[in-house]
């Protein structure tokens, strides 16, 4: 099981994000990259999550992954939403925050060669409606540094922040940090790099990766000795974007000779780069005319080609089975530093893979690395002989194919499955501790079978497996817990590990029929629901059938359940709230922000995490911001207190 390292929950725990993920959740999101099954809140607090990882130096996912598969799931459903038209905040710099001498925005992305003609025919276009000559256009290619961004008024040195607001960190430069290109002060915006060469050679054995040394060398705590000395061997700069070594012409010699510019572009500077800036430098006029977003300026964007990979040996593939009896395969390799971080295994998707590209010891194979905890095989360049495993690796069991797929048969006795259904279900429910791995694994060595059978142990029990006194009581009190504590039935029911069913799925479901009615649905039933599709309702009638009985001698020892309102109930709900999009920001006095998010959908209404302009209502209790609130306001957004909304509750 995929975890967080204690440096990333510490920093979560400095960020302060008002999250309801728990960290085997965050670590099963970054390494399963489906965000199709998570709610909207749960998409927007894993962002959130994953940004203030980044650029604290201790990422979770890679960038493509961020861009690719989460923060563009997030567009597709709102492409207006709030997070994709701000400045992602710098998280890491404690202290006063003070307003920047200018706005640090971030910048749009490209990833394809026709992004950027499109950003060109944009400047031509805004320069023929003021009348101005496009052929006179010229613009200019600089390294985009992947370093820590600041902005330097000759004073003071400042944290980027949320991009109009930073942190005061002009204890750097004390510590002897000196400007890169011309060496002179107050030349605005920038980032504190460290050399590359200098990095691999003397720092790479205390540093995962250069940000991760970058964020540490702007933190209050004292120095490491090593971070100390790079910077009084000025291989870490703060470097003026004004000072980049850069390429620069008019547009039409940019498409003409457009790859030979950006590698020439990424070799100009020995520090980490993640991609190459192109900017309109020769008409203010027009670059007025086409303004900026709150996110970026339109005369500006940024070209990224994500190409991080490296040629591997594999040393041998390990079978794994999952609670659904599917073995994976893993690829062991020969450790290689790829992309700051050292990778020594890595997916193989499935046996079907593994026998067709002749996937085994003595491989060579591509890999590039997704940024996820087991990154993946991009292709194989020499084949060797295919290992595929007779055997399930957990029970010794015979495995039969399906498809491309290895599947142990044996569910009820195979160890892998057992436990790893029983912690799937305990770490779903979100609302128990104790239950992990290791936890469950000594349960089922000592005989403990099933979720059923957890619940049904005594004190005694637990004594005689070899807890303690104190933890054999503290496990039986949050199985207590876990049936006193509210809890939404979506999540009971996913609990259940359905094929084909995430939290997304099971809540959707639940919005159309009762808990208990799910198991006389048909196919027809299933799919008559916007968002499943054929095969997938035959495989949740097929899975509900097969769990029906283990789910009702579960649920029968009674769980305090909330309701998920049907969607024909709350059209004709008389609840003041039904419907309605509420928003719950700042500290509550009447309860946990938690327990009101619960109510209100009990109620009816539907609860995000953000505002938007089709948010019904903002519910603001103590230490909320200003600005927050007039921004709800200028979105439309009613706001009111919480008194107001207790108020509203009982009308």
């Amino acid at each position: 099981m995929p975890s967080l390292s204690n440096i990333q929950l510490d920093l979560l725990k400095e960020a302060d994000l008002s999250t309801y993920l728990t960290p085997e959740q965050i670590a099963q999101i970054a390494t399963q990259a489906n965000p199709q099954q998570l709610t909207d809140e749960q998409l927007l607090e894993f962002l959130q999550i994953c940004n203030a990882l980044y650029r604290s130096g201790e990422p979770l996912i890679s960038d493509a992954d961020y861009d690719f598969i989460f923060l563009a799931e997030l567009q597709k459903r709102h492409p207006l939403h709030p997070y994709l038209q701000t400045v992602e905040p710098e998280v890491v710099a404690v202290g006063k925050t003070v307003a920047l001498p200018e706005p640090m925005l971030s910048t749009e992305k490209a990833y394809t060669r026709s992004s950027i003609e499109k950003w060109l025919a944009r400047l031509e276009k805004a320069a023929k409606e003021l009348d101005e000559d496009p052929a006179a256009l010229t613009v200019r290619a600089t390294p985009k540094l992947d370093g820590y961004a600041a902005y330097d008024d000759g004073k003071l040195l400042y944290t980027r922040g949320d991009g109009r607001k930073g942190t005061d960190i002009s204890r750097v430069f004390e510590r002897g940090l000196i400007v890169g290109g011309n060496g002179l002060r107050g030349q605005g915006a920038g980032e504190i790099v460290v050399n590359q060469n200098y990095f691999n050679t003397y720092l790479a054995d205390y540093f995962e990766n250069s940000r991760n040394f970058q964020a540490s060398i702007i933190k209050e705590k004292d120095l490491e000795q090593h971070a100390l000395e790079a910077i009084q061997n000025h291989a870490a700069v703060f470097f003026p974007f004004a000072q980049l070594p850069s390429w620069q012409g008019p547009a039409i010699e940019l498409l003409a000779d457009f790859d030979r510019i950006v590698k020439d572009v990424y070799a100009k500077v020995d520090y980490d780069v993640d991609g190459v800036v192109f900017e309109l430098v020769n008409n203010d006029r027009i670059k007025q005319h086409l303004g900026a977003t709150r996110h970026h300026h339109r005369w500006q964007i940024a070209f990224k080609n994500n190409i991080e990979t490296a040629e591997v040996t594999v040393l041998s593939v390990t079978p794994q089975t999952s609670r659904s009896g599917r073995v994976n395969p893993v690829a062991e390799l020969t450790p290689t530093k790829l992309s700051g971080a050292m990778i020594s295994r890595a997916t193989a998707h499935h046996y079907g893979m593994v026998k067709e590209l002749g996937i085994g010891p003595g491989t060579l194979i591509e890999l590039t690395r997704s940024g996820l905890v087991i990154p993946k095989i991009e292709r194989v360049i020499t084949p060797a002989a295919p290992q595929i495993p007779d055997h399930c690796p957990s029970c010794g069991g015979e495995l039969v194919w399906d498809s491309d797929y290895l599947y142990c048969l044996n569910t009820t006795k195979c160890p892998a499955q057992i436990e790893n259904t029983i912690e799937h279900f305990f770490r779903t429910l979100a609302n128990v501790d104790g239950f992990g791995l290791k936890t469950v694994e000594k349960l089922h060595a000592n005989g403990v079978n099933s979720v059923y059978a957890v619940y049904r142990l005594e004190l005694k029990q637990l004594q005689d497996m070899g807890f303690g006194d104190k933890t054999s009581q503290n496990l039986l009190d949050q199985l207590q817990r876990s049936r006193t504590e509210a809890i939404e039935d979506w999540r009971f029911l996913g609990a259940f590990g359905i094929l084909r069913m995430g939290l997304g799925n099971c809540e959707r479901l639940l919005q159309h029929h009762r808990l208990l009615d799910i198991f006389n649905l048909s196919v027809e039933d299933v799919i008559n629901i916007e968002g499943f599709a054929e095969k997938t309702g035959a495989a949740v009638v097929e899975c509900l059938a097969k769990i029906k009985t283990d789910f009702m001698q579960i649920y029968e020892l009674g769980f305090n359940l909330i309701q998920t309102p049907l969607l024909a109930e709350q059209q004709q709900s008389t609840s003041p709230i039904a419907g309605k999009t509420i928003v719950f920001t700042g500290t509550m006095v009447h309860g946990k922000r938690d327990e009101m998010s619960k109510e209100a959908k009990r109620l009816g209404a539907k609860v995000a995490s953000s505002v938007t302009g089709k948010t019904d209502f903002l519910v603001t209790g103590t230490d909320v911001g200003a600005a927050k609130i007039a921004a709800a306001m200028e979105k439309g957004v009613r706001v009111i207190s919480e008194e107001e909304y207790l108020g509203l509750l009982e009308e």
